[in-house]
């Protein structure tokens, strides 16, 4: 499997593809069965927030349309599964941040990101994404976001997902909470070619790996399954992406990652046998549903994805009353 990260160009279709042709070209022949490119890939990402809405209904296409197809017609030629991110829309002008797997016979499954919050015109998706594959596992797809909260990564394990492809568009966001992320300055980006260390140290620290390190193992561990994550890397309108491109085992170690400061894959052999003992896998078969009503209870908190992520101020959940005995 491979994994890539790289700077996709605001708008411009035809370079953006050009670029996952090379890359998965590259992975077929290094043997790769899947390749997976970052969340919205093909049509660049942070320009869409500033965007009218006319400007993005004349971007968007269906997951019939000519993006998704060139991405199929890839994957039929070179033999191995091809994910890449677009926007869609759909017959009745609905616009989503999606993601389409197209695998070499032609299969083509499309996730909408549940958590959709870039765009006020941009609707969340309103299902989980989980596919058998031609070799054998399921695979399930959730988009950035998605993949913070908990309940959604162990609904896609439930599924009988093997293998987590995780697209996302990540680090050096500029966090509400005091310990959360923060940008990378544009300079040290800009100045990579002569000071390559220093951004790449960054792409380390807390606001890009350390960041990930908090919770996507736990992911992948938690719910015994691989992980494939694949990011953004460089400038996104005016923040910068921290790559770190990876793929972890179901116990949470990482099998390969990278923290260049450059468009760049990695790529792992997955041993499909570790998947029977993870530990995950048995923790899961100790759950007792009948204790869980409490994860599908409205508490009057919860809130539109798009005022979570932008909102400057952390609310203060009400008064918890529930009806159960400690």
């Amino acid at each position: 499997m491979t994994s890539v990260q790289f700077e996709p160009r605001p708008s411009d279709t035809v370079y953006n593809l050009g670029r996952v042709r090379t890359f998965a070209r590259a992975a077929a022949a290094a043997g790769s069965s899947l390749v997976v490119f970052p969340e919205m890939c093909l049509l660049g990402y942070w320009h869409l927030t500033k965007l009218p809405t006319a400007r993005l209904h004349e971007l968007a296409q269906t997951a019939s349309g000519q993006l998704v197809q060139e991405v199929t017609m890839l994957a039929q030629q070179i033999g191995i599964g091809v994910g890449a991110g677009f926007l869609e829309t759909d017959t009745e002008g609905g616009l989503f941040n999606s993601y389409a797997v197209c695998l070499p016979d032609g299969t083509v499954h499309v996730h909408r990101k549940l958590h959709a919050f870039e765009h006020e015109a941009i609707s969340s998706g309103d299902r989980y994404t989980v596919f058998d594959t031609p070799w054998g596992v399921r695979m399930a797809v959730l988009i950035c976001w998605d993949n913070n909260l908990v309940e959604n990564v162990r609904a896609t394990a439930l599924l009988g997902a093997d293998i987590l492809i995780a697209p996302h568009q990540t680090g050096g966001t500029n966090s509400v909470s005091p310990h959360g992320m923060k940008p990378i300055p544009l300079p040290l980006w800009e100045s990579r070619h002569k000071n390559r260390e220093t951004i790449e140290e960054a792409f380390r620290g807390r606001h890009g790996r350390g960041w990930l390190m908090r919770w996507l193992p736990a992911r992948a561990h938690d719910n015994g399954l691989f992980l494939i994550f694949s990011n953004g890397v460089g400038r996104d309108d005016d923040e910068v992406r921290t790559g770190n491109a990876m793929i972890i085992d179901p116990y949470g170690q990482i099998l390969t990652e990278t923290w260049a400061a450059e468009d760049t894959a990695v790529t792992a052999d997955l041993d499909l046998s570790l998947l029977t003992m993870a530990t995950g896998r048995r923790w899961i078969t100790g759950r007792r549903p009948e204790l869980y009503g409490i994860l599908t209870r409205r508490f009057g908190d919860e809130r539109n994805p798009r005022d979570v992520r932008f909102s400057t101020t952390t609310p203060t959940p009400p008064a918890r009353t529930p009806d159960v005995e400690s």
